[in-house]
């Protein structure tokens, strides 16, 4: 299964299975006026939103290269993964303000094992959805499908924190109800703070990370024809880098022979290291 495929399941899978969430969990909600239930039912909503953002994220950034976008259109995933943070800090903050309002005025549900029910079947789709991102992201290192990830990870633990809510509630410890609310709301932000800031990164242009970058000269200092090397540079496309390197080689070889030495490592680099999507090779004589 290609990057693409891979992508393009995970959010049409994430909005089927959040659209079903969301029925049952508002249907019950709305019964019962559980606050941790209609707290995690708006994060499903959330959650439709995020998936469609998965869907047409990744249909953009597998756009082929164009005259008006040379290298592609990678950076679609950071661009659209950074909208998923912003939508996740928003719904957090507002689970975050009822769950307060809850607290405060002291609000009580009517305790139905139709919640717990809910809360079972939510975690194990949530569970279903994050094992399979998780498998995917490691074989794609997709930022998409990490964002999906993390935000049924999150589900999970919200829709823990309304199970256990429940229960304490049917002893009559009804003031848990808003208090788990609030904590997992805290965890949901600092998630999206994460997604937003690896993005942003990459948005900006930030350099390849430092360890990275070593290995890499290194691999081109191995080449005995080499001499020296200057000017390492790389421009984020996405997902992926464009490396500018400049080699220094002996000035007694032809003109062929250091053409064929850059055309080597333009070929092998980005087989050899998959963080580079092409290399650009400046040969100078010494």
């Amino acid at each position: 299964m290609t990057r693409y495929e891979s992508t393009k399941k995970v959010g049409f899978y994430g909005i089927i299975g959040n659209i079903f969430l969301l029925i049952i969990k508002f249907s019950v909600a709305f019964i019962s006026h559980s606050q941790a239930l209609i707290a995690d039912a708006i994060n499903s909503a959330g959650d439709i939103f995020s998936s469609l953002m998965t869907y047409i994220g990744n249909k953009i950034a597998c756009t082929p290269s164009d005259d008006n976008h040379n290298f592609g259109h990678g950076k679609a995933e950071y661009i659209f993964s950074m909208l998923i943070s912003v939508f996740m800090l928003f719904i957090a903050s507002k689970i975050l303000l009822d769950s307060v309002v809850s607290i405060i005025t002291k609000k009580e549900f009517i305790f139905s094992y139709y919640l717990i029910l809910v809360c079972i079947i939510t975690i194990l789709v949530k569970l279903t959805l994050y094992l399979y991102c998780k498998k995917l992201y490691k074989k794609h290192s997709n930022i998409l499908i990490n964002a999906s990830m993390k935000d049924h990870r999150n589900d999970i633990l919200l829709t823990m924190g309304t199970l256990t809510s429940i229960i304490l509630g049917s002893f009559g410890y009804y003031f848990f109800d808003g208090i788990f609310g609030a904590v997992i709301s805290i965890y949901i932000m600092l998630s999206g703070i994460g997604i937003f800031l690896e993005s942003y990164k990459i948005l900006m242009d930030v350099s390849l990370d430092s360890n990275d970058k070593e290995e890499i000269i290194k691999y081109i200092k191995s080449q005995k024809e080499i001499k020296k090397i200057s000017d390492f540079h790389t421009v984020a496309t996405g997902y992926k880098y464009i490396a500018i390197v400049t080699i220094y080689v002996d000035g007694s070889l032809s003109t062929f022979k250091s053409h064929e030495i850059a055309d080597n490592l333009e070929q092998e680099i980005p087989k050899k290291y998959r963080k580079i999507y092409r290399v650009i090779v400046h040969v100078n004589p010494i």
